[in-house]
């Protein structure tokens, strides 16, 4: 089944839309330019599926800017492509490592369209294929050794596996897939230019033009200084991952690209977080993912666990997150249209829990299986543990399922902390829509759930949240959700002062690696399988928020730098951005079953982006001022794409070229808020010097009032940065600055 979509955005037309990693495919006409590698050492052709054969380079959301290695039978080879606008491209290969003589390894790259018939212009040294009144060219430089033709893309690599190189019996110029076969002997480097157009010399002469177009293969960096790299890293993995599924006419960020689970695979909470972070560079993208989730709600209330093209887990859903993350890419865009889509579904699902999980009536959820549909475990104690998705967590192996009423004999502590946080952001989206009765409603069902976490699921005794039977005593097993009442802002002082007791203890919680899915000091950590003591990168996503919401922020910054350092060990010298990760020697692969690309690895660096900048629930628009050099962006913010630069100790934050504000402080600005008569923030000053904020395009003439922790400031003044407002030194307070447009 071809891939078309005619209502995409062009912007994000030619992109590797297929489950073929180095395939480019452009969406509105289903045409696909796939490069083959054969080595003739192993008589082995490839179309470069993900896995060990290939190292995932940069990647653009909208495929500008993709480059990726190739490892087939030992010799390496550099690919980059480039985008020149909506409709051309530019691609080159390096043979960087040869395993064998070149004049036996072929690179071959094929042009196809859906249904079409392919075609070779020697004249031109063009192939050519018409899909409708539309043109698509492909010019290569330099010209290929030969060209043969082929009724699809498995034909070719069996062309190869059957007869080697040395063959002309498929020699031709015309058919279903047009073959350019390239030899790395002849040529070791290559490159050939893609355009569509309206007419066939158009066409060509715009591949020609693409082809011609210099080396810029290199991107950018978006993040520097602090945490660099961060913010590249969740870009490359979410861009690798962004496919198009063709069985629902949708483009989505899979889970990873390597798993085989069908056509499509959709878990629940993994999407709402692809969601987010494809939304840090693409709000559009950040929609569509968002929508794929929404598209898991059942007739029931819940969403799906899991939908896939072989079964979907309807009896069973995931911890409710999606409400924490839907609202945090509201705060970053202001989309009030997202709100409300997703409100709706989101809110039955969170009454979905309190109706179908709470057997007794107490206001605390256990997780279960519901009595519908066909899907795989249902009605079984595993099916049930898999709404906590910590499918083998050691805290649940004292639990009892209980047939009549679906439930396992638990009361988790991470889902009741989800739960919660989940009423709790339901409230701020229904106070955003007017929807006051319901704000009032879950507002409420917040605060009891905070208040009950806090008094049934302390163990006084160990100091810490865990799980704990229906019928009284807490379970022995603990793992890091003993940590999320934090994020719920379930704990009190007392109980927070003690967590952190436990974060830092390396017996327990602590260590250079953290935070594994069990205590160290509990006989399944030695398993390390799966949940079973391994790192989870959304886990400690969530204990990072929680330690900022409570304003443990040096903490949070420990916490952050071992996340990071855990994340960077893999994905500098390999590439690789782990499902999950081994407690004590922070590897990925060491687990045959953990998947060294997965969509939520990016969580990791996601936690070294927000402690640069970061939009939430407990301090809105927030960025770190002054310090050391550092420099983050483009990123999406409230303003939109915005840049953030510190240098010399001064803070510059624009909005494309135009500076938006300049400032000496040396802290923490949170609670920003631009508008088109006004600026406001919270600042939190680090140091003793006083500090200066200035509005670039504003003028002492313009300005009607600024106050500072609600007294007024006067000294004010004109400068080449515009307006400049000096406040006092070492102070903390709200500025507020009005102004006529």
């Amino acid at each position: 089944m071809p891939l078309i979509d005619p209502t995409i955005s062009g912007a994000t037309a030619w992109n590797s839309w297929s489950d073929r990693p180095a395939e480019m495919v452009f969406l509105p006409l289903g045409v696909t330019v796939t490069p083959v590698l054969y080595a003739t050492s192993t008589r082995r052709a490839t179309t470069i599926a993900a896995g060990p054969d290939l190292t995932f380079g940069t990647h653009d959301i909208d495929g500008t800017h993709i480059g990726f290695s190739t490892h087939h039978a030992g010799t390496t080879i550099d690919f980059a492509y480039r985008k020149v606008g909506p409709w051309r491209y530019r691609a080159t290969w390096h043979g960087a490592h040869l395993a064998e003589w070149g004049l036996r390894y072929w690179v071959t790259v094929c042009l196809s369209g859906p249904g079409m018939q392919a075609r070779y212009c020697p004249q031109d040294h063009a192939a050519v294929v018409k899909v409708g009144s539309r043109w698509v060219a492909l010019v290569a430089a330099p010209a290929p050794v030969q060209t043969t033709v082929h009724d699809s893309i498995a034909a070719v690599v069996e062309d190869f596996e059957q007869n080697g190189y040395f063959y002309r019996g498929s020699r031709g110029d015309t058919g279903p897939v047009v073959a350019l076969r390239f030899n790395l002997e002849m040529m070791r480097h290559g490159g050939f230019g893609v355009a569509v157009a309206d007419s066939e010399q158009l066409a060509i002469a715009g591949a020609r033009a693409a082809l011609a177009q210099p080396a810029d293969d290199d991107t950018p960096p978006l993040q520097q200084g602090l945490f660099a790299g961060a913010l590249d890293a969740i870009r490359d993995v979410m861009g690798w991952n962004t496919l198009y599924d063709r069985i629902n006419h949708r483009p989505y960020t899979a889970v990873s690209r390597i798993w085989n689970l069908g056509d499509f695979a959709v878990w629940y909470n993994d999407q709402t977080y692809a969601a987010l972070m494809t939304g840090l560079f693409d709000p559009d993208c950040g929609r569509a993912n968002m929508a794929v989730a929404m598209a898991s709600a059942t007739p029931q209330g819940n969403f799906a666990c899991i939908v896939t093209s072989n079964d979907a887990w309807v009896d069973r859903t995931q911890a409710p997150n999606g409400a924490f993350m839907a609202w945090m890419m509201y705060l970053r865009t202001r989309d009030r249209s997202l709100l409300e889509r997703v409100y709706a579904p989101l809110a039955r699902n969170n009454r979905w829990w309190r109706a179908h999980r709470d057997p007794d009536g107490r206001g605390l959820v256990s997780c279960g299986t519901s009595d519908v549909g066909e899907a795989l475990y249902k009605g079984t104690h595993f099916g049930a543990r898999n709404e906590t998705g910590m499918d083998n967590s050691p805290t649940h192996d004292e639990a009892i399922f209980d047939p009549a009423t679906g439930t396992l004999s638990l009361l988790d502590v991470g889902l009741n902390c989800c739960l919660a946080l989940d009423a709790e952001m339901l409230a701020l989206m229904a106070r955003e829509l007017g929807h006051q009765a319901e704000a009032e409603e879950f507002s409420t069902l917040a605060e009891t759930g905070r208040a009950l976490i806090r008094t049934e699921l302390w163990d006084e005794a160990r100091g810490l949240f865990a799980n704990r039977q229906r019928t009284g005593g807490f379970v022995r097993s603990v793992g890091p959700t003993s940590f999320y009442p934090l994020i719920c802002g379930a704990a009190d002082d007392a109980q927070a002062a003690a967590l952190l007791v436990h974060l830092d203890d390396p017996d327990t919680f602590g260590g250079p690696y953290v935070i594994p899915n069990v205590s160290r000091d509990d006989p399944a950590f030695a398993d390390n399988v799966y949940w079973r003591g391994r790192i989870w990168p959304n886990v400690n996503f969530f204990i990072w928020h929680g330690l900022r919401r409570y304003g443990m922020r040096d903490v949070a910054r420990a916490f952050a730098e071992k996340s990071m350092a855990l994340f960077n060990q893999s994905w500098v010298a390999r590439r690789q951005c782990g499902e999950n990760y081994n407690a004590r020697t922070g590897e990925i692969t060491d687990q045959p079953d953990t998947d060294p690309f997965l969509s939520w690895g990016a969580m990791l660096p996601l936690i070294g982006v927000s402690e640069v900048m970061d939009v939430n629930p407990w301090a809105g628009w927030e960025f770190a001022c002054g310090g050391p050099d550092r420099t983050l962006g483009p990123v999406q913010s409230p303003l939109g794409l915005i840049r953030l630069v510190v240098s010399n100790g001064r803070t510059i934050l624009t909005q494309g070229e135009y500076p938006r504000l300049r400032t000496t402080m040396q802290g923490v600005m949170s609670h920003v808020v631009f508008s088109q008569t006004g600026f406001a923030c919270d600042i939190a000053p680090a140091g003793p010097s006083e500090t200066t904020v200035c509005l670039p395009g504003v003028t002492v003439a313009q300005t009607l009032v600024v106050r500072f922790d609600g007294y007024a400031v006067d000294t004010l003044a004109d400068t080449e940065d515009g307006l400049m407002v000096t406040l006092p030194a070492a102070k903390a307070g709200r500025l507020q600055i009005a102004f006529s447009a």
